[in-house]
């Protein structure tokens, strides 16, 4: 490879750059490639930019629709990419993916990819639905490959002809940046000290057990269903505790009653937003997200990889996220049904470290974020050779 493949990455709010690119960034720097990310502007953007290494192009690209403001991101990015000499776009989510590849094509970049992270419209109505999916369908007409990030997103894809069929893309068995399983969720390089003193501060005692959810607090996640299952575990289990970690989404806000009892019920740890969330897995028994909705649920590989076992939903995304019965539990959305998982692993402790060493097997086999760099190598950046399009 010849000098270095200039590679433009566009997202709404910098906020998710960590997750779905996170140290890509200097993997793929020694390899060649120079990376700019076309973003709002924030100040975590700015550290980020700092600390990875990549340029920052600051547009003012919102997480909803407005045509006035989309009309002066899209000519701005157009600017920006053929001022720089773009040869690749990578958007990522429904909005920052429509502004990427209506920029990308109109700026003649010939490699044009977008992450089809999740699909918001499954759980919209009405006209509203009709929208969004119609996004889906325009970034995925102008993509050159649209990377569909579980299987089940890329059936979907298929099944309802989001785009023609030869641009879909899967990165080995999905997500798109995969988990740190050797370092950073490998329960082993912890200290028992660490978890100790982390379970002391949050008013955990040494005998108590503890549920885990980790994720945005909204409706889609599940958290009313929690919430309500919370209750019936709570009257029978005395010694167990619900561990809330994430901050409430303020664009699928949930109501105000279950917002109060997530803050006011004694036994349940709400924490808020969490910059590295991996020593709060180490101190949870059961890993639970009851999602509507997920692309690929990262928050379950990463308990996974810290030896929890999950309970989890039959939803899109999630379904490809465990193995039933060998690293986690299947839900309905039934709060009784919820909580007869949960009862399960809390009268079965020995299935709770059976699953749980299943799953970090599981991820380390298939979703450690080495293999899936190495898809995104050879089907996306090819920088093990000349760039070409596969």
């Amino acid at each position: 490879m010849t000098g270095n493949t200039k590679v433009l990455h566009v997202v709404s709010v910098s906020m998710v750059l960590p997750y779905f690119i996170g140290e890509q960034f200097t993997h793929f720097t020694d390899k060649g490639i120079k990376f700019y990310v076309a973003c709002q502007p924030s100040e975590h953007l700015n550290q980020y930019a700092q600390l990875m290494g990549f340029e920052k192009k600051e547009i003012n690209i919102l997480r909803e629709i407005n045509l006035v403001e989309d009309y002066r991101a899209i000519k701005e990015l157009v600017a920006f990419i053929k001022k720089e000499g773009i040869e690749v776009v990578i958007a990522h989510t429904p909005k920052g993916g429509l502004i990427g590849m209506i920029a990308a094509y109109l700026a003649g970049v010939k490699h044009r990819n977008y992450f089809r992270h999740g699909l918001v419209y499954e759980t919209a109505t009405g006209f509203k639905k009709m929208i969004l999916k119609a996004c889906e369908k325009l970034s995925g007409l102008l993509a050159t490959k649209v990377v569909c990030v579980s299987p089940s997103v890329l059936k979907i894809s298929e099944k309802e002809r989001l785009n023609a069929s030869f641009k879909n893309v899967l990165l080995n068995h999905g997500t798109c940046n995969g988990v740190d399983a050797t370092f950073r969720f490998n329960p082993s390089r912890f200290n028992s000290t660490l978890f100790t003193d982390l379970k002391r501060k949050l008013g955990i005692g040494d005998n108590e057990r503890v549920i885990g959810f980790v994720g945005r607090l909204a409706n889609d996640k599940g958290v009313n269903e929690l919430l309500a299952s919370w209750k019936i575990i709570r009257a029978q289990y005395a010694d167990v505790k619900l561990l809330i970690v994430g901050p409430f989404d303020e664009r699928d806000i949930l109501g105000k009653g279950v917002r109060e009892a997530l803050k006011n019920d004694e036994r349940i740890i709400f924490t808020g937003m969490i910059t590295d969330t991996s020593p709060y897995y180490g101190i949870m028994d059961i890993f639970i997200l009851p999602s509507y909705r997920e692309g690929f649920p990262t928050v379950v590989l990463e308990a996974s990889s810290m030896e929890l076992p999950v309970i989890t939903t039959k939803a899109t995304g999630c379904k490809d996220s465990i193995i039933e019965n060998e690293t986690g539990l299947f839900i309905d959305f039934v709060p009784e049904n919820i909580a007869k998982a949960i009862k399960f692993y809390l009268d079965n402790p020995e299935m709770r470290i059976i699953h749980g060493k299943n799953g970090r097997a599981f991820v380390t086999e298939n979703f450690d974020q080495h293999i899936v760099w190495e898809e995104i190598d050879k089907q996306i950046l090819h920088v093990s050779g000349r760039y070409q399009v596969a």
